[in-house]
């Protein structure tokens, strides 16, 4: 039998997150205990998102985007700019602080943003184990049948 989780809004000052998991329904879905859709959002000259420093402990975060930048600075020196069709992997391990901000280059103009968030819990026996990083992958061209490679989407 199928669950359909209805996500919860949060308005974050203009910017809306949905968040399906957790939920009463759902504390989590296999590994996943965080899933979030944010946007789509258009920012005015100036705005963006400032989302400070925080901590994480024991899971990795996997961000995605389809529309704008995120700026994302970590514990570890990771100065990087997740954009559209990136994957960004922070592993938290034993801990890691990090921020999400709109770049400046982006909030000179509108800056739209729309994309997904998901966090995977660690396993607390293996959490001491894992070794804290921070990647951001650019899109990996894909060749389908004998069609010229292009970004996978």
């Amino acid at each position: 039998m199928t669950t359909v989780i209805a996500p919860r809004v949060h308005d974050l000052g203009g910017f809306q997150v949905r968040r399906a998991v957790p939920s009463i329904q759902a504390r989590s879905v296999g590994p996943f205990v965080f899933v979030d859709h944010m946007g789509p959002a258009e920012f005015d000259a100036g705005k963006g998102i400032d989302v400070r420093p925080h901590p994480h402990i024991g899971l990795a975060t996997v961000t995605f985007l389809w529309a704008g930048a995120i700026g994302h600075r970590d514990t570890l020196g990771s100065d990087t700019v997740i954009r559209p069709g990136d994957v960004n992997w922070m592993t938290a391990g034993r801990g890691i602080a990090h921020s999400e901000r709109t770049p400046a280059l982006e909030r000179v103009d509108h800056a739209p943003l729309h994309g997904m968030q998901t966090w995977v819990a660690h396993c607390p026996s293996r959490m001491k184990r894992s070794r804290r990083s921070s990647t951001t992958t650019p899109p990996t061209p894909c060749r389908t049948g004998s069609r010229a490679a292009r970004p996978c989407a």
